[in-house]
């Protein structure tokens, strides 16, 4: 079955303030996730801000690199290797699916200030487009919300 394709197009915040809560959304779906980064820097950014990102709470996850990873409900990873088996494969930094059916859904995040970054999903979008699988557009509103565009 085709993955729903998803494009986060970030104008107002970046992955650090977005991911957190959409990564809350997946795991009350029962689902678990993949957070996929070609930038060491990033991830290692992520592994500290996830543990932190609420004072009331905070986001069980683990990186690809350390034990167990198949324990994880949200992986962090530099590939898309998926011991966990999970539903929701997010990619940042411009990270490219590689086998984007493997997945339920698939959110890809691009910073809407980089024009290669827009470019480059504009690509990705045409690419992933087909009849059969549902791409969706969110841009975030002046208020913050999330709003699907197309």
């Amino acid at each position: 079955m085709p993955a729903d394709i998803w494009f986060y197009h970030l104008e107002r915040s970046g992955p650090e303030e977005v991911l957190p809560e959409l990564l809350e959304k997946t795991l009350a779906k029962g689902w678990r996730a993949l957070v996929r980064s070609g930038d060491a820097d990033r991830l290692a950014s992520l592994d500290k801000s996830l543990w932190t990102w609420r004072e009331d709470s905070f986001l069980p996850h683990g990186r690809a690199d350390e034990p167990g990873p198949e324990r994880q409900p949200v992986l962090l990873a530099s590939d898309e290797t998926n011991p966990g088996q999970a539903q929701c494969l997010f990619l940042l930094d411009g990270a490219q699916p590689e086998n984007p059916d493997a997945f339920e859904r698939v959110i890809v995040m691009f910073d809407g200030q980089d024009e290669s970054a827009v470019n480059a999903a504009r690509r990705l979008w045409k690419q992933l487009s087909t009849p059969q699988r549902t791409v969706s557009y969110w841009r975030q509103s002046p208020e913050g919300r999330w709003e699907k565009k197309a």
